[in-house]
């Protein structure tokens, strides 16, 4: 007979060198240490991945153990039966629930976890805290990576103590919050390494409250910063950059959007941070986005440009400098704080005490507040041809908002219209994004300080673009007649 809990538990990711001296300083009781081998299962689809969900065989000292977790975020699931072999019991009733017998009846296993696990309980402002230390590997095959994790799980008290523990850690050893489970990096290395983390659809449903809604929202967004920023500290990428950038502006957009149930004294500070974080990946884009789109095709193009290895050049002289001050961000002792505020802020800010009924039902909250996206958005964007660059850039902006609401609140809405508009919005958001490309450029390009033949080139580029204009102009002008005629999805 399996047992259900609810794991309430804060991870954090850090180095070999730094555990003796977490440990010293967290006195508890109850120490112990085991050897702990598990193997994980899914279908050959990676259903129980698809739903967020994993399932494993564990070796504890007595016995073996089968446990399947499901959820994100401070809370999960988690279902624990004891079993004989080395396979899943196909009687697991949660397990059959989940997926169905004849998916049971599919599961493989896919990789193993070894660690070396420390753990004691420590007593922390009226609650009780395990913390439990793992060092060891994952092996998917001929591929292996290392494991070295920091996990608090609240056994007792509320969960302030839980960040409130993590804020003394931080004092001894730079701790960097993860949203990943052992099955995560088991998956990334059975597929052949770890990829820049896309955004994820928040699991929304209609009836839940408006606040259960912004805080599924929010951990959806800064799973993908934290995601990204541990590929960006391990190795350059361009796309985790642009990623974890977006999902800054995503998180920095829902605060604004849950400004009538959020807005307590932490908010403006955080989004504050946010807008640095993002801030600081601004160059590094603007430079992709420059080399990829402008530069690339000029330099695989018919004509010969004079000076355009020389500006190439400088591009990625430029380029490497901001990606190289991005990669500081994320590796810094700011994003550190950040993150782990965002997360103490969104499970437990001063908001939630504050609310009456979750602030009302997430369907209601959404229509309200797409009703007022898309009334900012018509009025910015008012005589869109008339306007200055400044102007359309602002409406820009609103586009991208009016977007990302619509991404976030998708399953709450009517599904055909929704994925209309949220398409042509998007087809706004580019169209202006075009143009402001081009503005964009200029000042970049005057900020490299060229000289000579770059200077020609650069200059040369930069006519191009201003060239396109007209045409960037009437596709922005066809994107806002097509979005004005295409219904509300709430």
């Amino acid at each position: 007979m399996g047992t259900a809990n609810e794991e309430i538990e804060l991870k954090f990711l850090c180095e070999p060198a730094d555990l003796d001296a977490l440990l010293a300083a967290a006195e508890g009781v109850d120490d112990s240490a085991a050897d702990l081998s598990a193997t994980y299962f899914d279908t050959p689809e990676r259903r129980l991945r698809e739903l967020g969900a994993g399932l494993r065989i564990r070796q504890e000292p007595k016995g073996r153990l089968q446990t399947l977790k499901a959820g994100a975020g401070l809370r999960r699931q988690e279902d624990e039966t004891p079993v004989e072999g080395d396979l899943p019991d196909p009687e697991h009733a949660a397990l059959r629930e989940l997926i169905g017998p004849e998916e049971v009846a599919r599961l493989e296993p896919l990789f193993t976890v070894k660690v070396h696990r420390r753990k004691r309980l420590l007593s922390r402002d009226d609650a009780q805290v395990e913390l439990a230390v793992d060092q060891g590997e994952v092996r998917a095959g001929r591929r292996k990576t290392t494991i070295c994790e920091v996990e608090l799980e609240l056994k007792a008290g509320a969960p302030a103590a839980l960040f409130a523990l993590a804020r003394e850690l931080f004092e001894v050893a730079p701790l960097y919050l993860s949203f990943e489970t052992k099955a995560d990096q088991g998956f990334a290395l059975a597929d052949g390494g770890r990829s820049a983390k896309r955004h994820d659809q928040p699991d929304l449903k209609r009836g839940m409250s408006a606040a259960a809604a912004f805080q599924a929202i929010a951990r959806s967004a800064l799973a993908q910063i934290a995601a990204n920023g541990l590929i960006l500290r391990g190795a350059d990428s361009p796309e985790a950059l642009h990623q974890l950038r977006v999902a800054a502006r995503r998180l920095r957009s829902a605060m604004t959007t849950f400004k009538p149930l959020i807005a307590d004294d932490r908010r403006e500070p955080l989004k504050d941070e946010l807008k640095w974080l993002a801030g600081a990946c601004d160059e590094a884009r603007n430079l992709d986005v420059f080399i990829d789109e402008t530069y690339r095709p000029a330099a695989q193009g018919a004509a010969a440009i004079h000076g355009l290895a020389d500006l190439g050049q400088a591009l990625e002289t430029a380029r490497g400098s901001a990606h190289a001050h991005a990669r500081g961000a994320v590796a810094s002792t700011r994003f550190r704080a950040l993150l782990l505020e965002l997360y103490a802020w969104i499970e437990t800010g001063a908001w939630l005490d504050a609310l009456e009924e979750g602030g009302g039902t997430a369907e209601d909250f959404a229509a309200k507040a797409l009703s007022r996206r898309r009334r900012k958005l018509e009025k910015k964007g008012a005589d869109l041809m008339e306007l200055s660059d400044e102007a359309r850039h602002q409406a820009r902006i609103q586009a991208k908002k009016l977007r990302y609401g619509a991404e976030a609140f998708r399953p709450l809405l009517k599904d055909k219209t929704a994925r209309r508009l949220i398409k042509k919005t998007k087809k706004l958001q580019e169209a202006l994004g075009a143009l402001n490309d081009a503005v964009s450029a200029e000042a970049l390009l005057t900020g490299l300080a060229l000289e000579g033949a770059a200077l020609y080139a650069a200059g040369h580029l930069a006519g191009e673009l201003q060239a396109r204009r007209a045409d960037h102009l009437k596709a922005a002008e066809r994107a806002w007649a097509a979005l004005s005629k295409t219904d509300d999805a709430w």
